[in-house]
């Protein structure tokens, strides 16, 4: 049996989607729909507005320590904000329910397993028609 997908842990087969232990039959698929994780802002903003709130108050006293915990402060919420990853979920909608299939970092990874899954559906529907559009040799 060939592997149309196989990449980080997620395999895409003719009859099925396999990821994180979880299996999901092709036919009982009804949709995917990929979930797209936004950063948060509010604690890199938080840090910032201190430092900038420390260093400010540093400055105005002439405190050399409250000057440099301030703009250190402003780093650190600039460098929690350059080193904040979104988190994005593929999400698989059955009859029953939806459920979050894969997350990833990536996003190219998530839409190429989407593509994957997406083809394997057509290609298994392809081949049920064909199956059923041949005539039994009896």
């Amino acid at each position: 049996m060939e592997l149309p997908f196989n990449e980080a842990g997620v395999s895409v087969t003719r009859t099925a989607l396999s990821a994180a232990g979880q299996v999901f039959p092709l036919r009982d698929i009804d949709d995917l729909r990929i979930v797209v994780g936004q950063r948060k802002r509010s604690v890199p903003i938080a840090l910032s507005l201190i430092g900038v709130a420390l260093a400010a108050a540093g400055g105005a006293y002439g405190s050399g320590a409250g000057l440099a915990c301030g703009v250190m402060m402003v780093v650190v919420g600039w460098l929690a904000w350059i080193w904040q990853e979104a988190r994005h979920q593929l999400i698989v909608v059955t009859a029953s329910e939806s459920r979050e299939a894969v997350w990833s970092n990536d996003l190219a990874f998530l839409e190429r397993v989407e593509q994957a899954v997406r083809a394997a559906k057509a290609s298994s529907a392809a081949s049920a028609e064909a199956s059923a559009a041949r005539p039994s040799a009896q």
